[in-house]
């Protein structure tokens, strides 16, 4: 999770140590949740496989192998911070055959109501090979990504889709082998183009220095989605990439697997109820249209992949949907009593969402706040 599509927005200021201070988990290495089952990474100390190699192993040729030379360690976390990259262990989960969702082992620990979790992301196997969804932040949970691939199948992994320019959900491009194809929101491969060195200096003031973000480097998109959005058939297994509009950047990107329907959402739907949205960029309206377009196209009984959290149902939109709604009633209430943004903020306490982690932060600073500015333009 990260500020705005623009670097120069006022929100992009903002700290989320100063937001909610220390969450510290314990530190064990329980099982993550979930009915299907788990794997969990450990220490990654593979190195990396070449071309040549790759080809005498599977027979396929060309570079889809990440760099993951060197060895790694699991450190301890940082209070000062939301979650400490290098500390992150990540789990995988079979959803159906071929199909895993990847997130925070920390998972069967902690809740909203909690401490905010690492990046979610997942990968797909085809007859042909695999897709990943989202890269992770830095080498080390990009590895451990790919050693939880590698644990299902040796195909190479020819695709990875991100689900926008944040860092902690695209950073990893930058590691994988030059034959894997990045696909990207045109406008999230725009934002990568011109504001990256931005962005990555962001990150490390919120996430910490030293957690291997320093060393990476924009990689420009290979394939870059529109409106029409974009699909693959991986042998035997269709993905598809769907726009529906902005929901919290400019270019968010909703991973659909229309026979297994699963749905990954990026950081559009964050976590479960009763996290909130973040209203980064504002445009609450767009936003809460998004979601009911989503939320119209997800059949019931699908799983959906948040872009922070396990898998959940369908049933996790509607809480972010009443939110928004609720949102945009009261503070259009403020605004045509006259109030100004502090008495606005004092006045949309919206009690009845609170229990979220983050609530006194997203809530009264981001949300209300890019919510107030939206509706009192000119």
């Amino acid at each position: 999770m990260q500020p705005s599509a623009t670097i120069g927005h006022p929100l992009a200021v903002l700290t989320l140590v100063a937001a909610f201070g220390a969450c510290t988990p314990d530190d064990g290495t329980s099982a993550a949740q979930g009915e299907g089952s788990t794997t969990t990474t450990e220490d990654s100390s593979g190195s990396a496989v070449d071309a040549a190699d790759e080809t005498a192993t599977t027979g396929i040729e060309g570079d889809f192998e990440p760099d993951c030379e060197g060895a790694f360690e699991i450190t301890e976390p940082d209070p000062n911070f939301t979650w400490t990259p290098l500390s992150i262990r990540l789990a995988s989960e079979q959803l159906s055959p071929g199909v895993f969702a990847v997130y925070d082992e920390r998972a069967a620990q902690l809740t909203p109501e909690a401490a905010a979790l690492a990046t979610s992301g997942g990968f797909i196997i085809g007859d042909d090979g695999v897709l990943l969804v989202e890269s992770m932040i830095n080498q080390q949970l990009t590895c451990q990504m790919y050693d939880l691939v590698r644990e299902q199948t040796s195909l190479p992994i020819r695709y990875i889709v991100n689900t926008s320019h944040h860092g902690d959900h695209s950073y990893g491009n930058h590691f994988h082998g030059a034959d894997t194809q990045i696909v990207q929101h045109r406008e999230t491969a725009a934002f990568v183009a011109e504001h990256f060195d931005a962005d990555r200096d962001w990150m490390i003031s919120n996430f910490g220095a030293n957690q291997g973000m320093e060393e990476v480097e924009p990689r420009a998109a290979d394939i870059e989605v529109g409106q029409d959005g974009w699909a693959v058939d991986l042998g035997g297994v269709t993905v598809e990439a769907h726009d529906f509009g902005f929901a919290q950047t400019h270019g968010d990107l909703w991973i659909w697997l229309p026979e297994q329907r699963v749905l990954w959402t990026g950081n559009a739907q964050v976590t479960r109820n009763p996290g909130l949205p973040w209203l980064l960029d504002g445009r609450a309206q767009e936003s809460v249209a998004t979601m009911r377009a989503v939320r119209e196209f997800v059949p019931a009984g699908a799983t959906v992949i948040p872009g922070h959290d396990t898998p959940q149902t369908t049933a996790t939109f509607d809480f972010t949907i009443d939110y928004l709604d609720t949102l945009l009633v009261e503070v259009q209430a403020a605004v045509d009593d006259g109030l100004t943004l502090e008495e606005t903020i004092a006045a949309v306490t919206m009690d009845e969402f609170r229990g979220y982690v983050l609530f006194d932060w997203v809530h009264p600073q981001i949300n209300v706040t890019s919510t107030y500015a939206d509706l009192t333009a000119d």
